[in-house]
């Protein structure tokens, strides 16, 4: 659970408040702490026959999850250490998708597949990214390192590392990169 102790620590940095205040009051946390212990049973070699009632027991979970808090995180996402939901609420992430270190996301974040061809697929994120509300990332994408993406923008291309982007279609706006977003 060494990542979900960073999750807790960044949770605890933002607010201000005791582990134990951040743990009671913060949706996006409890989201993060099924998936953590979902994705290391996933992740384990267990013998499949304590594996899977595991993992059944684990979508469960993920779905009373995800009625509470609107979030939904699949099991066998891969997520970085020190993950951050900003807020409650309309935040999806597929089950294929890549998400790297120290990462902040606000409500409403889909995080998907889409695409034709060559670009049909989920994207993978690099570390130190920023993702505002209600902004869309599809498709066999990159997006770089120290990334920032725009509120309520549709990010359908690779977004190079250090720079901002927004729009539907996002376009880059600007090299302004995630520091001021993510401490």
């Amino acid at each position: 659970m060494g990542k979900f102790s960073s999750d807790l620590k960044k949770y605890k940095k933002y607010s201000g408040k005791s582990a134990l205040v951040v743990l009671f009051t913060q949706q996006g946390l409890w989201a993060l702490c099924v998936y953590r212990l979902y994705n290391a049973v996933f992740r384990s070699k267990l013998p499949t026959f304590l594996k899977v009632p595991l993992l059944i027991l684990g979508v469960i979970s993920q779905k009373w999850i995800e009625i509470v808090t609107g979030i939904s995180i699949p099991y066998s996402a891969t997520i970085g250490h020190s993950f951050y939901v900003g807020h409650f609420g309309n935040i999806i992430i597929n089950a294929n998708a890549v998400i790297g270190n120290n990462c902040n996301i606000s409500q409403g974040v889909t995080i998907g597949v889409s695409g034709r061809g060559t670009k049909r697929g989920v994207p993978i994120l690099g570390n130190n990214v920023y993702i505002g509300a209600n902004a869309t990332v599809v498709g066999n994408i990159r997006v770089g390192d120290g990334a920032v993406i725009g509120a309520n923008s549709l990010v359908v291309k690779d977004v190079t590392e250090e720079t901002t982007v927004v729009g539907v279609p996002a376009i880059e706006v600007s090299n302004n990169n995630s520091k001021a977003y993510i401490k």
